[in-house]
């Protein structure tokens, strides 16, 4: 069994201000998906997404703060918020979701690619690389938080952790941020290069995205202790799964779809 680093999760405080690891990992996931875009630009040229990057940018940070809240309220605790309204806004009090996140980011991206006249795939390809970046530095944010830790094991890496009881568990989140982060990093970055190279519709990528993850996150989750209030269903998968499978499945059926659509011009 191993010891489990107790790492402060302010890293430093002035006043009423607190500067958290887990705030941190999101800013810093913003970053590398803004370079990483930036440098697709350089290398595969999208002029009218490079136009509006800035102005998405926002859009997409603000659509993925809010997808995160809402989808947690409604995927996992709607019952507690509906009795609670105002803690809805307590985001401080934690309750983030991946799977709501996503749906913010389609919902508030194909809305401004439908303003400014912008392909909406060809833009979802260009940032599908980057997503992984941020959840891997996400999940390292809830292992130093201590939350969404794994189910009990005897494993000789499991861990104590300071909420999860008494006995050794699954470091669920090392797990997450090592499949759903580098692993699927890395599986994206050489499909990009194959995007390009053998120049596949636009929106291939992105499948290729929610096929990754979904199918991770579905295995990972055998590991994860599911939610106390929610359980498993039919004794067996966790609500997470149930959303990564409808992952799995939107990503199959992208990719049959863009299957059949003309290959992604490098500035369209």
């Amino acid at each position: 069994m191993l010891t489990y680093p107790q790492i402060d999760p302010i890293i430093f405080q002035v006043g009423p201000l607190a500067v958290r690891w887990y705030g941190l990992m999101y800013v810093l996931g913003f970053l590398a998906a803004y370079f990483l875009v930036r440098y697709q630009f350089r290398r595969y040229p999208h002029p009218g997404l490079e136009k509006n990057f800035d102005s998405l940018n926002l859009v997409l940070i603000l659509s993925l703060i809010l997808g995160s809240r809402l989808g947690y309220v409604l995927f996992y605790n709607f019952s507690y918020y509906i009795q609670h309204p105002l803690e809805i806004f307590a985001t401080w009090q934690g309750g983030m979701s991946f799977h709501g996140g996503l749906l913010g980011l389609v919902v508030g991206g194909w809305i401004f690619c439908r303003v400014r006249g912008l392909a909406f795939l060809r833009s979802a390809d260009a940032y599908a690389v980057a997503v992984p970046i941020g959840l891997g530095l996400g999940r390292l944010g809830n292992f130093i938080n201590g939350e969404l830790y794994g189910r009990v094991s005897d494993v000789p890496w499991a861990m104590v952790f300071p909420d999860g009881g008494p006995l050794p568990r699954h470091p669920s989140q090392l797990y997450e941020s090592f499949l759903e982060g580098l692993v699927l990093f890395v599986i994206m970055w050489f499909t990009m290069r194959l995007y390009w190279r053998r120049q596949w519709p636009a929106g291939r990528l992105t499948a290729v995205f929610l096929l990754g993850y979904g199918t991770m996150r579905f295995l990972v989750e055998f590991f994860r202790e599911p939610d106390a209030h929610l359980g498993l269903m039919l004794g067996l998968f966790s609500r997470g799964q149930l959303l990564s499978a409808l992952m799995i499945l939107a990503g199959a059926v992208l990719w049959l779809l863009v299957s059949r659509r003309r290959p992604a011009r490098a500035g369209g």
